[in-house]
């Protein structure tokens, strides 16, 4: 009699094991059947959501099967409170614990934006609030914030010429502090390839990026760079001012629309028309071509170059010769006599209200090459060009 009452207590137990197991598997199926026809879904969780909260979002979303079975799995697996916020894909057919492991480990949606070579503050402001990562006004008071600067090792006023240009992954829900730190600390990483040669040359991290981001936006054939920074070496050792348009363009905040021969007189620390030497930073994320040419420049004796139309320039090493360039190639008439060439005196800018003429002939340019210089410049200094307070680099 005994043991018929262990083997019934047995089987009960045995027959509640496989109910409460049956049970287990029904509540923590998959909300759809492997074979089903169904597509992956994307579902946001914000920061701060309780897991009761969570189970409710994916039953809604017809992602779990049953709030009971995941909370249940969630307690078996010990991620009760381990699930991050973040933006997901989710498939039906996932079952809780797989839902479970892929909202523990973060496994959020990532998307790509991509920060082309020679945009400023103002063009990469814009590209983050299109992807929904910055606030524009949010954006200009972290990369102008001296503590934040300073914490990130960049030595100019502003982060202007760190936010390095590349191709970022980037989530729903990243902080706009969060991307600008990325950026610049993808900057010092490309730097340290650079950064021997610079202590070489007895350059400052500042003095090269500044000189870069005007190259920059010279070179519209990326074979010219090392001749453009070897131009503007050339210069700044004769003492001669870089009078490079893209720096009046950043100084009157000019990025489109055609400089006038007003804008090139405009009393600004940026202007290289009026102030020798550098500017006091860079007006553009330069890439690393652009620092590669300023490091390692032609070794040529060229001091001028002008827009020869087709995206390249023509090179001279004196005024005569750029002179002849600029009537050839801008103005579209022989070179004649002496006589026709402006003195240095005559090549400055004139009070003259008319636009500047364009280097390369087109009335309206994209914006990738608006920001390129308009005028065939290089030129003589103007004798009013005055030295900026800042120690000129050596070459």
């Amino acid at each position: 009699m005994q043991w018929r009452n262990s083997l019934c207590l047995l089987l009960a137990f045995v027959w509640f094991g496989l109910y409460l197991a049956g049970w287990y598997l029904e509540l923590t199926r998959p909300a759809a059947p492997k074979e089903a026809d169904v597509h992956p879904k994307i579902v946001f969780i914000p920061p701060g959501t309780p897991f009761n909260r969570i189970a409710e979002l994916l039953k809604q979303e017809g992602l779990i099967y049953s709030k009971w079975g995941f909370t249940l799995e969630a307690f078996r697996l010990g991620l009760l409170d381990r699930l991050k916020a973040g933006e997901y894909e989710i498939d039906p057919r996932m079952s809780p614990a797989e839902i479970l492991r892929l909202l523990a480990e973060g496994r959020v949606v990532t998307y790509l934006v991509t920060v082309p070579e020679g945009y400023n503050l103002w063009q990469i402001a814009p590209l983050l609030q299109k992807v929904h990562i910055c606030d524009p006004e949010e954006f200009f008071a972290i990369v102008r914030n001296r503590e934040f600067l300073k914490e990130m090792g960049i030595p100019g006023e502003t982060a202007e010429g760190f936010l390095f240009p590349d191709t970022y992954a980037y989530y729903r829900g990243l902080s706009c502090r969060a991307m600008i730190t990325k950026m610049i600390e993808r900057f010092w990483e490309v730097w340290q390839e650079f950064a021997p040669r610079a202590k070489e040359r007895g350059l400052s991290v500042l003095e090269v990026v500044t000189l870069a981001s005007i190259v920059e936006k010279e070179a519209l054939d990326p074979r010219e760079r090392p001749l453009i920074a070897g131009v503007f070496w050339n210069r700044l050792k004769r003492d001669m001012p870089l009078q490079a348009d893209p720096t009046v363009r950043y100084a009157v905040k000019k990025f489109r629309s055609r400089l006038r021969k007003r804008d090139l007189r405009v009393r600004n620390p940026y202007n290289t028309y009026v102030y020798r030497g550098l500017p006091p930073g860079p007006i553009c994320s330069p890439g690393k071509d652009s620092i590669r040419a300023v490091l390692w420049p032609a070794e040529t004796d060229y001091l001028y170059f002008v827009a020869k139309g087709d995206g390249t320039h023509y090179f001279s090493r004196t005024l005569r010769e750029h002179w002849q360039a600029v009537q050839r190639y801008q103005l579209r008439k022989p070179a004649s006599s002496a006589s026709d060439r402006p003195s240095e005196k005559e090549s400055s800018p004139k009070k003259s209200e008319e636009p500047a003429p364009p280097e390369n002939g087109d009335a309206a340019k994209p914006q990738d090459e608006a920001d390129r210089t308009d005028h065939p410049a290089p030129r003589e200094s103007p004798p009013s060009a005055e030295k900026p307070p800042e120690e000129r680099p050596g070459s």
